[in-house]
């Protein structure tokens, strides 16, 4: 009996064992399974896409965007914000007005709701804002587009670049998932000979593109043989002609408050040698409505032309306590209307005086001013065309704060664009120089970025400061070269040469406190034209006439 319940005994652990073992490979088949057995779940393309109903995916250069499109009367329609910001920053959408403005070279489309194109309406209006068709972005876009508008998920694909790319056939058909690995759920099939774009290659999987319109990831044992493929744009992008003078630019900014300033012209004009542009200020923008007030002169004009200067009339909203206080440039910058009521007034101040352009100054601009602006320098710049005016516009040197300036379509649609190199240090800031050698040359070199060096001119200062410390209080006053040597003389300050900065720098303490003046002057200047020939720009302007000595137009003569 001992015997038999051993016997017993071992049978029970043996049956034990091969349940356990049996148990243990079940697990195993399961865990296999789990890992390695492909799945053929399909995924949830509407999730994968975030688009419902008439909503339409947009995908562009291969990235899924957050904002989505609209599909209605058989048409795909891009949100016009989104248009600005990826594809073509010049359709001008006019909320208020419910208007859309496009500048071409030598004139201005506008459309409306109720505007029609071939397949339908151009755009649409709704509470989200405003949309443009697919085909009127295409028209005027350099893009590549293909669309799925029939399929329940509703997307389009919207290429901007022209660089070779990948492609692939397929050699075995399979299927193309959402992430890489065999239990990723499927997106769509890839069949034999199917052409794929290859966005993406790892060591088995490959991100591809199908020619159904869907975007994941095929083993790279189904692809065949990789070809490279150029894409050919047949965009014809519009040509913006420019007026350029026959030489470098040597402009001098005139400043006049008065009327009775219109008579300093000869005066200036003698002392600035080698001038061939001058700048009045006469056109303060003094309302949001563009009112404005005007000091133009036709003897000065006349005078101007006897001398062989151009008479380019500034525009400005910054002169005036008036146009300070009361001018809103965003609220009108932004209406349409009042832009091109604004417009065809000055292109009746330029007939009526026989002026040879126009430039443009407008400081102190808020970020939202930006588009709204620019949008007026291009609806100007056709007028100006149209009637062979040039058109220059003034801005602050390169900064993160300035950025909406957009000096890059100022490029495009302007004939000139001066950079003003000076105020490095202004008042109400702290104390040092106007304008440092190092910091005109990054003026310049950041233009030029964005701005063609046949088109930049660099504006420089006739003018420093004299900076005044006292009990931890720091003021400042503007003197004129001539002016400044005569402050310098008087208090018989030593000027020593500072390398780094390009200027003489001298000190004096008196009962006013500590005195410091960082000299503009010959030196100064000339080093400031060699940057301008160094990098061949289109010329020089100076703030301001009657601020300095007849030989400093010597050294301002040197552009060439």
């Amino acid at each position: 009996m001992d015997r038999r319940r051993r016997g017993s005994g071992c049978a029970v652990g043996v049956l034990l064992a091969l349940l356990l073992l049996a148990a243990a490979g079940a697990v195993l088949g399961w865990i296999y399974v789990k890992r390695y057995m492909p799945t053929y779940e399909m995924a949830d393309k509407s999730q994968i896409f975030g688009v419902n109903g008439n909503e339409v995916a947009l995908i562009l250069d291969n990235q899924l965007q957050e904002d989505k499109g609209l599909y209605e009367d058989g048409q795909i329609y891009l949100p016009v914000g989104w248009v600005n910001d990826h594809l073509n920053q010049r359709f001008y959408w006019d909320a208020g007005e419910e208007l859309l403005v496009y500048a071409l070279p030598d004139t201005i489309v506008y459309a409306d709701a109720s505007t029609e194109g071939e397949n339908g309406p151009l755009l649409k209006v709704t509470s989200q804002g405003a949309y443009l068709s697919l085909g009127l972005v295409v028209n005027y876009t350099d893009i590549r587009t293909e669309a799925f508008a029939t399929s329940q998920i509703k997307r389009v694909y919207i290429d901007t670049q022209w660089e070779p790319y990948e492609r692939a056939a397929v050699r075995k058909e399979g299927v193309v998932r959402q992430r890489g690995g065999v239990r990723s759920p499927v997106i769509t099939r890839a069949e034999k000979d199917d052409s794929l774009q290859i966005l993406s290659s790892m060591e088995k999987w490959s991100l591809v593109r199908t020619e159904d319109g869907y975007m994941g990831y095929i083993e790279n044992r189904r692809l065949g043989e990789r070809s490279i493929q150029t894409p050919v744009s047949s965009f014809e992008a519009p040509v913006y002609t420019s007026i350029s003078m026959d030489g470098k630019v040597r402009l001098g900014f005139h400043q006049v408050t008065t009327r009775e300033a219109n008579e300093t012209l000869e005066e200036y004009a003698a002392v600035a040698r080698g001038m061939n542009v001058i700048v009045p200020t006469w056109f303060n923008v003094t309302s949001s409505d563009g009112t404005y007030t005007s000091l133009a002169d036709q003897a000065y004009v006349d005078k101007a032309h006897e001398l062989g200067l151009q008479v380019w009339a500034m525009v400005e909203n910054v002169s005036t306590q008036e146009s300070v206080k009361n001018l809103d440039t965003t609220e009108l910058m932004s209406s349409t209307a009042k832009r091109k009521a604004l417009i065809e007034n000055l292109m009746q101040e330029a007939e009526a005086y026989g002026l040879d352009g126009f430039n443009l100054d407008f400081e102190s601009l808020r970020s939202e001013a930006g588009p709204h602006y620019i949008q007026f320098i291009r609806e100007l710049s056709v007028s100006c065309r149209q009637k062979g005016l040039v058109l220059s516009v003034d801005n602050y040197v390169p900064s993160e704060y300035t950025a909406f300036y957009n000096r890059k379509e100022q490029g495009i649609v302007a004939d000139y664009v001066i950079v003003m190199g000076y105020d490095e240090h202004y008042a109400g800031g702290e104390a040092g120089s106007v304008a440092s050698i190092s910091f005109v040359k990054e003026g310049i070199e950041n233009s030029l970025k964005e701005v063609p060096k046949e088109k930049l001119v660099n504006s420089v200062p006739f003018y420093t400061r004299v900076w005044t410390e006292k009990d931890g209080t720091f003021t400042s006053r503007a003197y004129g070269i001539a002016g400044a040597k005569a402050w310098v003389e008087e208090n018989d300050v030593h000027l020593e040469w500072q390398e780094d900065l390009g200027q003489y720098y001298g000190e004096t303490e008196n009962e006013d406190g500590l005195q410091r003046i960082w000299m503009e002057e010959e030196r100064s200047l000339g080093l400031k034209m060699d940057l301008i020939n160094e990098y061949d720009l289109a010329g020089v302007a100076c703030w301001k006439l009657g601020f300095e000595t007849t030989d400093i137009w010597d050294i301002i003569s040197n552009v060439e």
